[in-house]
């Protein structure tokens, strides 16, 4: 047996919980298994099959990108955000992961009995507005009421609709050896900005979610390299995950360089005082690209001219070594894996 301790491979263990826990909707390992023990053998097929956050759909010609989510955050409200915007943006986010233009959008709300009305008023004047600036429109809807102890407050859910421009094909198994792997800007603000509120840091004036929509981002980025091979937007299970599931899916290996990630100083602090990894905590208007190597600079040129990826950075590089295994290049010249997440890090996150 090898010595290295990053060659060979993670399998992933079987599904062997009797109950639904916390921790399956966390985006990790758990996610994996109640994904690929539960639902791919009832729904298997094609498209499907390709597990991004969208379906990308051949309709009379067009090419129509499909996605659902729904969102039970907690606090409701938030420094940066609300579910409302996080509802919106969400969903927008999964339909540009595939270059695809966001268009159309539904709203499905689960509302609890007790629900102050001016809470809902906010919550979906807060959508209203994130339509608007993504340039989105909410066309159909739903809304049921539960009991008291039911539910918790509110709950979202959303789908979109978007068109994929001629000659974008952007998925997770279309990594290769040899991408750059690029990063847009800061990790871990959003899941700290929840954990802020939730544990009454005092930090909730330094630290905001970074909600936003990444449809224009993407575009940007597409004007200058339209074979973009990955687009992830790095959510449930931060970075780490979001790289995890793209080497598993793609066979390949990716090395990351640790001086390259950018954390906020604040919430580098917030992380040390819970003990968490900003690598692994939530992200709500970050993005993962992995491009070729030698439309690495111009794509990054691309983004550093958006607002939204003014501090864009390349993250390290895909590798045919060590497939389906994430390592960190350390600074002081080591190397080591990162973990594939397992449970649930932050609960009720998105």
């Amino acid at each position: 047996m090898s010595s290295d301790p990053v060659s060979g491979s993670c399998p992933l263990p079987v599904l062997d919980h009797k109950e639904v826990l916390l921790g399956h909707g966390s985006g990790g390992t758990l996610t994996t298994q109640l994904v690929e023990g539960v639902f791919l053998p009832a729904f298997r097929n094609p498209i499907l099959d390709r597990l991004d956050d969208q379906a990308v759909l051949d309709l009379e010609g067009a090419r129509v990108a499909f996605t659902t989510d729904s969102f039970v955050v907690t606090p409701l409200f938030f420094a940066g955000g609300d579910i409302g915007r996080l509802a919106v943006y969400g969903t927008v986010n999964d339909l540009a992961m595939s270059g695809a233009r966001p268009a159309y959008i539904s709203a499905g709300f689960i509302l609890e009995e007790g629900l102050p009305i001016d809470d809902l008023r906010r919550i979906v004047a807060s959508m209203a507005a994130a339509a608007l600036e993504a340039g989105v429109t909410v066309v159909t809807g739903d809304t049921k009421v539960v009991g008291r102890g039911s539910g918790d407050k509110v709950f979202i859910n959303t789908s979109g609709l978007g068109l994929v421009p001629p000659g974008i094909h952007i998925s997770a198994d279309r990594a290769r050896p040899g991408d750059a792997v690029l990063l847009s800007g800061t990790v871990g603000d959003h899941g700290m900005a929840i954990m802020a509120t939730r544990q009454s840091l005092g930090l909730e004036g330094s630290i905001r979610s970074d909600t936003a929509p990444l449809n224009d981002l993407v575009a940007r980025m597409v004007s200058v390299c339209p074979d973009i091979h990955v687009l992830r937007d790095p959510t449930r299970g931060g970075v780490a995950a979001t790289l995890h599931e793209i080497a598993a899916r793609a066979g390949v290996g990716v090395e990351l360089v640790e001086a390259a990630v950018p954390v906020r100083d604040a919430v580098r602090g917030a992380c040390e005082i819970l003990g968490f990894d900003p690598l692994y905590v939530a992200n709500e208007g970050k993005l993962v690209a992995m491009v070729p190597a030698e439309a690495a600079e111009r794509v990054l040129d691309a983004m550093r001219s958006h607002p939204l990826g003014a501090e864009a950075v390349r993250l390290g590089d895909v590798t045919e070594e060590h497939p389906g295994l994430v390592v960190m290049r350390t600074s002081i010249g080591g190397r080591r894996i990162l973990d594939r997440p397992y449970g649930e890090l932050l609960p009720r996150i998105c």
